[in-house]
């Protein structure tokens, strides 16, 4: 997949435990968009904590209160206050269950000033060392001391009803959320911390606000990589293209997204957009073509350098890279092949091409080593390649992405590559074929791209 824009969640993710951005995420962002990826922010925080995460930054866009405001650096593209009869029964629901409340303009967050403590950093600090198992506790303890000394008055918050209110936020257990969640049920509750809820109008999300911001600038889902770390950013997380849990991230989390990376603390951002060949790092030169890019990521890794200057193969490098090809060729033919009878004879005709080709080619072309002459030869491959895609009707786009993660996973347990020592094949390690083979993903790949065949065909027919 081509990565035409980089979303961040910002709590755990863009920014460290101590809410700083790291160094090494500033300057991946810089090169991201002097690439020209498209870069921003997805969060559950409020327009006026963006702001100066936008400017120091160079952020595109921000995708604030869950998808409720979304802006540009010039102006609002979307925004969904929540309705007036919906906050007063939030604020009904709040006072008949002893539950503190904050609502969050495109200023502040107003109503609650121990919500307000709450997601400041100290609060959020502290939380982090609060185990699961007494969240629960924690927070009914702390909803009731703060009942008893600062009580909220219901005048209070319906004044504050009067201005544009995009989000609020309820202290609860995930277990309080799922009954206040059945009984208002026409507004939507996520979660972004163990001890409090956000409410946001139906049908918005991150995800949704992704998509609205996609709408405008010219890119797909498909399109978008992400990063998160709570269980606010899971649909987000589901959605896009290429979707990176954080080290530091939930459990739920990492079994959604695509790929781990390491945590907020240890360059997780950094290290994943290198991985995806999003970020080209050590390298002098980055590609416009997207899998010439991703495949210079895969040798940068394994061969830890890449070659940045244009030199022609020596005579048996060469015949080794021809050799790889050779052998991906019998597999093609093999997979055409009914039976046993079939494939001998077909490596039969094989050799007779190979032949045929050997003295065409001797004829033709003088024996000397040019780089012009190896680059026309490799390129025809390539188009060759692509025209038997284009004429099994199969689009490679996706499969390419298979086969890149699976090549991905040929490090050995000592983090490093192996390599064959005449022909330099990078060797894969025990069990690869049963973690990464990449067969069954593209099975399951074209088994989708023909069920849109039939869809396709179906809708044509009724016409």
């Amino acid at each position: 997949m081509e990565v035409k824009a980089v979303f961040f969640d910002i709590d755990g993710t863009l920014v460290n435990d101590s809410k700083s951005v790291l160094k090494s995420t500033k300057e991946a962002i810089k090169i991201v968009k002097e690439q020209g990826v498209l870069v921003g922010v997805a969060t559950g925080r409020g327009p006026f904590f963006v702001k100066d995460l936008m400017d120091d930054l160079d952020l595109d866009f921000a995708v604030t209160y869950n998808g409720q405001y979304i802006f540009n650096k010039d102006r609002v593209l979307f925004a969904s206050p929540i309705d007036k009869r919906s906050l007063r029964q939030i604020i009904s629901y709040a006072k008949e269950n002893r539950k503190e409340i904050a609502m969050g303009t495109r200023q502040d967050v107003v109503g609650s000033r121990i919500m307000s403590f709450g997601l400041s950093p100290l609060s959020q600090l502290v939380s982090r060392f609060v185990p699961k198992f007494l969240t629960r506790t924690v927070s009914h303890s702390f909803n009731r001391m703060v009942s008893k000394a600062l009580p909220q008055k219901e005048d209070d918050l319906l004044n504050l009803i009067n201005q544009p209110i995009y989000q609020v936020l309820m202290l609860m257990t995930p277990e309080e959320t799922n009954h206040a969640a059945e009984a208002l049920n026409h507004l939507k509750f996520t979660r972004s911390n163990p001890f409090a809820a956000d409410i946001i109008n139906q049908g918005n999300s991150k995800l949704e606000g992704i998509r609205r911001v996609g709408k405008e600038y010219g890119f797909d889902l498909n399109q978008v990589m992400a990063f998160g770390d709570s269980d606010n950013d899971l649909e987000m997380l589901a959605g896009v293209g290429m979707s990176v849990a954080m080290g530091n991230g939930s459990s739920s989390v990492k079994e959604v997204a695509k790929h781990i990376t390491a945590s907020n603390q240890n360059d997780g951002i950094h290290k994943a957009l290198e991985y995806f060949g999003v970020l080209s790092s050590e390298k002098v030169f980055v590609s416009r073509d997207y899998h010439f890019n991703k495949v210079k990521t895969f040798h940068h890794m394994m061969d830890e350098r890449t070659q940045e200057e244009p030199i022609a193969w020596d005579l048996q490098g060469a015949t080794h890279r021809a050799g790889f090809k050779i052998e991906e060729l019998v597999e093609f033919v093999r997979a055409a092949s009914n039976s046993e009878e079939e494939f001998q004879q077909a490596v039969q005709d094989l050799h007779q091409a190979l032949d045929v080709s050997a003295d065409k080619v001797s004829q033709k072309i003088p024996a000397k080593s040019t780089l012009v002459g190896q680059v026309d030869a490799l390129i025809d491959t390539l188009y060759f390649t692509y025209g038997s895609f284009v004429l099994m009707g199969v689009d490679p786009e996706r499969i390419f992405e298979i086969v890149h993660q699976a090549n991905m996973g040929k490090i050995f347990p000592d983090g490093k590559a192996q390599f064959d020592p005449v022909t330099h094949k990078i060797l894969k390690p025990e069990g690869w074929e049963e973690k990464y083979a990449p067969e069954p993903a593209i099975k399951k790949e074209l088994a989708r791209q023909i069920r849109a065949y039939e869809r396709h065909k179906e809708r044509k027919n009724k016409q």
